[in-house]
């Protein structure tokens, strides 16, 4: 996996010394739409939105029953 980050030039009169950094607008509107698509799926499960359980075990839990219910939904669906 690469990273795939847009350059921030903070005002800059010249550009930063050193290897370009590889970015792709493509890839990371399709990123950034996925990952904010599965945060906003995610959101739906108010339990994992206001996190209840102290215990990381119980909440990683509760994530891995969340996401197979939204992929149970999505693959009855088609």
């Amino acid at each position: 996996m690469t990273p795939n980050i847009p350059e921030n030039p903070r005002n800059r009169n010249q550009n930063k010394r050193g290897r370009k950094r590889h970015f792709n607008e493509a890839i990371f509107e399709e990123r950034f739409r996925t990952i904010e698509r599965v945060f906003a799926w995610e959101d739906k499960f108010r339990r994992l939105l206001l996190r209840f359980e102290r215990i990381s075990d119980v909440h990683y839990a509760f994530k891995t029953l969340a996401y197979t219910l939204i992929n149970l939904r999505h693959s009855c669906q088609s």
